[in-house]
């Protein structure tokens, strides 16, 4: 009778392992994971193994942890470059900012944060995603006819290409704005030898 607090902390181990497999939101699964490593801990302690517990509680929880953090937190992030301009850094330009708040609400739902580099010249911009150091560009529709967008076209003020395809499958599906024409651009494999 005095041992049933051991009882149902074991019962909570798997309970805690389906809640961790089955998350969808990366910065919750790690705090149930970190609850998890606690639990498991406890129960090494309290079996009397306290190296075991000292193990995973340093190890399997707080190193665990941290590593995950850090991977989560950089590679959840859709990068986008943009023309430098006074108005996009002032967020006067009240169509671009519909077009970020647009796309950061659709990779919100992915928890993806979207980070804007700027760059100061279309050319720049271009090669940032040839060189793959962004995943996506939006240029004005007059400085951006390299990727199909027709200059002057009022309809479609902003030309958004990117080089990721599942990238472009979100975006074409669920962007809503007329603000933007969207391509997407294959990039050449830089590992790869052609003959």
């Amino acid at each position: 009778m005095t041992d049933s607090y051991i009882y149902v902390i074991i019962a909570l181990l798997p309970l805690a392992a389906s809640m961790l497999v089955l998350q969808v939101n990366p910065y919750h699964a790690l705090v149930i994971r970190g609850i998890l490593g606690a639990m498991a801990a406890l129960v090494y302690e309290v079996l009397g193994a306290p190296d075991v517990a000292l193990t995973e509680a340093l190890v399997g929880t707080m190193l665990a942890i941290t590593l995950y953090a850090i991977a989560v937190r950089s590679s959840l992030v859709m990068r986008l470059g943009v023309i430098k301009d006074e108005s996009v850094e002032a967020d006067d330009d009240r169509l671009f900012g519909q077009l970020m708040n647009e796309l950061r609400t659709i990779f919100g739902k992915r928890h993806m944060r979207l980070e804007l580099v700027t760059y100061t010249n279309t050319q720049a911009l271009h090669r940032a995603l040839m060189d793959k150091e962004v995943h996506a560009i939006c240029a004005p529709s007059e400085y951006s006819d390299e990727y199909g967008a027709v200059p002057g076209d009022e309809k479609q003020p902003y030309q958004t290409a990117t080089r990721v395809q599942r990238i472009y499958e979100i975006i074409q599906s669920e962007l809503s704005s007329p603000g933007t024409t969207l391509t997407y651009v294959s990039t050449p494999d830089s590992g790869k030898k052609h003959p």
